[in-house]
């Protein structure tokens, strides 16, 4: 009888209980009772509809391959292009008192800022000589086209051998000698002619480093020493024919252009050749000082 009460009273608390199982629960739900001796309890098999999720298998293969894949790493100002990857390494090669971006410490008198430096005429016609005849040796790489996209960088607007022939005649005529080349512009030369040569990524780097260097920096330079020491004169060095910011654009353009078709490791090897070219330059930068 015993046995039978308890029967009667699960039962009737069983009828009272409002069971919500989701379908998200395991197919076997246990419910045991307070009412209940400890030794007994019952389970109540619950018939659940497993949630299926229709994915083709084309676009799974697809989930999983993402999934699986690493991030590729960017390199700083890939995304806008590689002109602006050569812009930032240059960048960080600057002193702090020559650009904002500069990370370089001040170690020779032509890294620091301009305003600072103490130029002489004779100086500052050994480094036009000098720039002269590597802006020569540069116009002479671009013409003959031992690779055929340097032909890509003919006639850019940006050239500077007659414009420093005409400012190096302007000094004969107000009774200056004009020196020969130093080794400084020798050495630079003779790497640029062998560099173009055999490995072109390095050589689109100082390409790259001297017309657009001088286009900025350069400017800057010529202004404060025009003030120093020439009463103000702009020479024709720092002039040009048209617009310079779409001669600018026109040569990044093709820059890009070119370094398009390059592979990660030819990219990085010309951005590695930046410092080679900021030493080349430095010399002949101090020799305005000399």
């Amino acid at each position: 009888m015993a046995s039978l009460n308890l029967t009667s009273q699960s039962q009737s608390l069983f009828n009272k209980t409002h069971l919500q199982v989701s379908p998200s629960l395991s197919l076997s739900t246990a419910i045991q009772s307070g009412f209940v001796p400890k030794r007994a309890s019952f389970q109540f098999q619950v018939p659940v509809t497993p949630r299926i999720v229709n994915m083709p298998l084309k676009a799974a293969a697809i989930v999983s391959s993402t999934t699986a894949e690493k991030p590729q790493k960017r390199y700083p100002g890939e995304a806008k292009g590689f002109v602006e990857e050569m812009r930032f390494v240059a960048m960080k090669l600057h002193t702090r008192e020559q650009a904002k971006e500069g990370e370089k410490e001040v170690e020779k008198p032509e890294e620091r800022a301009v305003p600072k430096w103490e130029p002489s005429v004779e100086g500052y016609l050994r480094f036009l000589v000098d720039s002269k005849l590597v802006y020569d040796t540069l116009e002479s790489i671009v013409d003959k086209a031992a690779y055929p996209f340097y032909a890509e960088f003919k006639n850019t607007g940006l050239e500077r051998s007659e414009k420093l022939a005409k400012d190096l005649e302007w000094f004969k005529e107000q009774g200056y000698v004009i020196p020969e080349a130093s080794s400084a512009g020798a050495s630079y030369a003779q790497c640029l002619k062998e560099l173009s040569e055999k490995d072109p990524q390095a050589f689109i780097c100082h390409f790259y480093n001297i017309y657009f260097a001088h286009s900025a920096g350069g400017r800057m330079i010529g202004k404060k020493v025009a003030e120093k020491i020439l009463n103000k004169k702009e020479l024709e060095f720092y002039k040009w024919d048209g617009d310079l910011k779409q001669l600018l654009q026109n040569v990044r353009d093709k820059l890009n252009k070119v370094a398009e078709s390059w592979t990660r490791e030819e990219k990085n090897h010309c951005l590695e050749e930046t410092e080679k070219s900021f030493k080349y330059s430095g010399e002949i930068l101090r020799l305005i000082l000399s």
